[in-house]
């Protein structure tokens, strides 16, 4: 059995528009890494948080990598604990998924030192119960396609579902320097929605994966947008509708807020396309006097992997 292990975990685009909290996809360019070892004790400690521009908790039921560990720890029985070392590289409340890279690169890491490792997609849950630590509730857009990459459709009884993707797709994400937390960005959302806007976005959602089961790009076009919880959160994002239309002017398929915000994401047809909007979306950004860095990504993207285990 190995003793210590190190996993990465790719940042990701939470709810990808037309599916708020049963969709995500991985991003490359941009991640954390989680470092952990085996202790006699039978708890999970954390040992340092590195790299991180904002204060992070080290309670081990706040943090949400070190919250997956322990929800492995004892969901398995283990007669071993946990050591966790933080490496992020994801900035906070950035609408990229870091709480829930933080826990994915943790468990896969800690499944290195199982006597019989479990698959990817067992690690779910406790991924998940991590995530919770975040936002108090229990969504798994940005856990799932961490776990498995691509673009993941999460079901109502946790069932993953990775969906196919026609070629030449690529995603450009671009987050401005501007903290927005996901607890936060849920306070409009409190206020209950009328029936006939759910009605039409379940209809999108519907008509966009069969999108992706088709390979139809203009059907994909036509429904990759959100009309249900893109017009709330769009005032807690500075310039976000002008950053929207420089993506739609540059030629993308569709474009929203990334997970909670305040990154925006864009979905192009080819790598030049999907520069030539992350360059306009970045000016779109700055004319909001928001400096902003930008990610291109091919699309489907790889997820989280084993670095190395000792």
């Amino acid at each position: 059995m190995k003793n210590r292990a190190q996993a990465f975990s790719p940042a990701s685009v939470g709810n990808v528009g037309v599916g708020f909290d049963c969709l995500g996809h991985a991003i490359g360019g941009i991640g954390d890494r989680a470092l952990v070892e085996r202790i006699e004790l039978k708890r999970t400690e954390i040992l340092a948080i590195e790299g991180a521009d904002h204060a992070l908790p080290m309670e081990v039921h706040l943090n949400t990598a070190a919250r997956a560990l322990e929800s492995m720890r004892v969901h398995l029985n283990l007669d071993f604990g946990f050591r966790l070392t933080l490496k992020k590289g994801i900035p906070f409340a950035s609408g990229l998924g870091g709480s829930a890279a933080s826990a994915s690169a943790a468990v896969i890491a800690a499944n290195a030192l199982l006597k019989t490792p479990l698959k990817f997609k067992e690690l779910y849950r406790f991924a998940l119960d991590g995530e919770e630590a975040a936002s108090n509730s229990r969504h798994g857009d940005n856990v799932a396609p961490q776990l498995l990459g691509g673009l993941v459709l999460i079901a109502p009884d946790e069932r993953l579902i990775r969906l196919p993707l026609p070629p030449g797709l690529y995603a450009t994400v671009v987050h401005p320097d501007f903290a927005l937390e996901t607890k936060r960005a849920r306070e409009p959302l409190k206020v209950p929605f009328d029936l006939h806007p759910i009605i039409d976005q379940l209809g999108l959602l519907a008509c966009f994966v069969s999108a992706c089961y088709q390979g139809d790009i203009e059907l994909m076009r036509d429904t990759l947008r959100d009309g249900l919880i893109e017009p709330r959160r769009a005032p807690l994002i500075p310039g976000f509708y002008a950053v929207k239309q420089a993506a739609l002017d540059t030629g993308a398929i569709g474009s929203s807020i990334s997970g909670a915000g305040p990154s925006v994401f864009a979905w192009y047809l080819g790598e030049r396309s999907a520069r030539v909007g992350a360059d306009a979306m970045v000016q779109a950004f700055a004319q909001a006097s928001l400096r902003a860095d930008a990610f291109v990504t091919e699309m489907p993207a790889a997820g989280a992997y084993l670095e190395w285990a000792e």
